[in-house]
């Protein structure tokens, strides 16, 4: 599965932001911080990395519905987007 690069680089970003917040979160542990604090921050870290998911998802469904024949020879049909989706649910 090919995804546009405007995708990727959108994806590269979060993923970037991500980052940051799990060695947030690692300091705060490290310093002591309140517990709610951390789980508050956990909580968007996780959430965020499951849309990072979900984009890769539906750009591979947008390609999926586009171009079905394509995608099944690609190994990416409909059965192996619903696969996915359920792995990320």
């Amino acid at each position: 599965m090919k995804i546009e690069q405007d995708v990727l680089d959108g994806l590269q970003k979060r993923l970037a932001r991500i980052e940051g917040q799990v060695r947030a979160v690692r300091t705060m542990i490290e310093d002591g911080r309140e517990c709610r604090d951390i789980i508050t921050q956990v909580s968007a870290a996780s959430t965020a990395l499951d849309q990072v998911g979900f984009r890769l998802l539906s750009a591979g469904l947008q390609q999926c519905l586009q171009d079905p024949k394509q995608a099944k020879r690609d190994g990416f049909d409909l059965e192996e987007v619903e696969k996915l989706f359920l792995k990320l649910a």
